[in-house]
């Protein structure tokens, strides 16, 4: 079925969720659990297959990709770039599927405004070599801070040639010449594993592939990066690893292919620890199998801090355990986007904790070790910030504003903490539509399963 052309508007992406004056109200809960809900697709595979599908050899569908303001950022740069994008009927209650038809070059002489998406200011950054015309990448303000000056000097290294004025960040220029030599490249990717998928993707149109070398001591979020090398092996381009810290693509053309959007493991962290924290269950619906995702490690953290994990029908369940919620060690470097909902768990545990591993994570949307610990500490609560890390020591909170930073996944730690902590507000509750524009109504439909204590359904 033929569907529209894909061109921004109000109802491309849900609506954000509601925000009034002076701030979110964090519900509390009044009673265990008993939910069970779906979750839109992964942000992180929609933005990398509508990527790679741009620049295969045929047109290919995303059944079931996420609609957010990060997926929007990257069909609106595809489409700036010459790539057709449209919205085709889908069963998904989150919105259309999107058919990708790529040109037989990407067109220059645009400007790329990536907003607040990591995945858009890497991604394209990469392909935009292979554009004939200048294509200058920018971002909202609060987003000019991110980490791209190691990723810079890569392209450059690779034949591409970047104006950025000596900023070794945004906004710059990329000056197109229809090619990009690549071969092979050093870089220290510490900052960001979106550096390392970033230059994968794009390698295939590259004229001699690429043979890419990590030269940095740690690289987070290897799970990304596995996930980056899974989305080209499905289309027929397969990466070889002679060792943990190298990437050999060989030059060739994606396939074009129907793919599916799996559920955002990530986004669905909050909803499972609520339960946790709640009491009860949630059980999050259509979790696959096996996946690449960093959320797809929730199942042993979140068995390891105290919850009932159980897998029935294709949906994950969590269930709070008797004991409560167990501090524990952590190194989160596989998957630091998880460490706001685990610090949220951990606010409440019976013990302190202790998260290694996510240095790196000072560089997002906000300082998340800083916003965490700050947040806490302005509702009476204990954290101390560690050089790759942050430490929770649990004490009795209070209400108070919980402030999101521009930051989608501080913002849902406010809501997890406001379960248990009556007067939480959340300042900025409207910038979970990064990932997530349904949150709050998700989370007021997790809520309307509430069971009061004594077991009785609620009326």
């Amino acid at each position: 079925m033929t569907g529209d052309t894909y061109s921004h508007s109000a109802s491309d992406t849900p609506a954000s969720p509601r925000q009034t004056p002076g701030g979110w109200h964090a519900p509390s809960a009044f009673g265990a659990l008993d939910a069970r809900l779906a979750i839109p697709g992964s942000k992180s595979l929609t933005n990398r297959e509508l990527l790679i599908a741009a620049l295969a050899d045929a047109p290919g569908t995303l059944h079931a990709p996420l609609h957010s303001e990060d997926s929007d950022r990257m069909v609106e740069a595809l489409t700036a770039l010459g790539v057709q994008i449209e919205r085709v009927p889908s069963e998904s209650p989150f919105g259309p599927d999107l058919r990708v038809t790529p040109p037989a070059r990407l067109r220059g002489d645009v400007t790329v405004d990536c907003g607040q998406a990591g995945t858009v200011m890497r991604f394209v950054a990469a392909a935009a070599g292979l554009a004939t015309g200048d294509v200058t990448l920018t971002a909202h303000p609060s987003a000019l801070h991110r980490p791209m000056g190691a990723l810079i000097t890569a392209l450059r290294d690779l034949g591409i040639d970047i104006d950025d004025e000596g900023r070794w960040g945004l906004p710059f220029q990329v000056r197109g010449h229809g090619h990009v030599r690549g071969g092979e490249v050093v870089i220290d990717a510490s900052a960001s594993s979106q550096f390392v998928s970033g230059l994968l993707m794009a390698a295939p149109r590259f004229d001699t592939g690429l043979h890419l070398i990590h030269s940095g001591e740690r690289l987070p979020s290897l799970p990304h990066i596995d996930m980056t090398v899974e989305s080209l092996s499905r289309r027929g381009i397969h990466v070889e690893r002679p060792t943990s810290r190298e990437w050999i693509v060989p030059p060739g053309t994606p396939r074009g292919k129907d793919v599916p959007i799996e559920p955002d493991l990530s986004n669905a962290a909050p909803f499972l620890a609520a339960a946790m924290i709640a009491g009860g269950s949630v059980a999050v619906t259509g979790w696959p199998s096996r996946s690449t995702q960093p959320g797809a490690l929730l199942t042993d953290l979140l068995s390891g801090l105290g919850g009932r994990v159980s897998r029935r029908g294709g949906a994950l369940t969590v269930t709070a355990g008797r004991a409560g919620i167990h501090g524990v060690s952590l190194d989160l470097s596989a998957a630091s986007e998880l460490t706001p909902t685990i610090v949220g768990l951990a606010a409440f545990a019976d013990a302190p904790t202790t998260i290694t591993g996510v240095g790196h994570i000072r560089a997002h949307e906000t300082d998340r070790i800083a916003a965490l610990v700050g947040n806490l500490r302005d509702l009476g609560g204990d954290a101390e910030e560690l050089p790759d890390g942050l430490r929770v020591h649990p004490r009795p909170l209070h209400g108070g504003v919980w402030r999101a930073h521009h930051d989608h996944r501080m913002a849902t730690t406010g809501a997890l903490i406001g379960l248990a902590v009556p007067g939480v507000v959340v300042d900025d509750i409207g910038t979970t539509a990064k990932t997530l524009p349904q949150f709050t109504e998700l989370w007021d439909r997790m809520l309307s399963g509430q069971i009061t204590r004594s077991g009785d359904a609620d009326a």
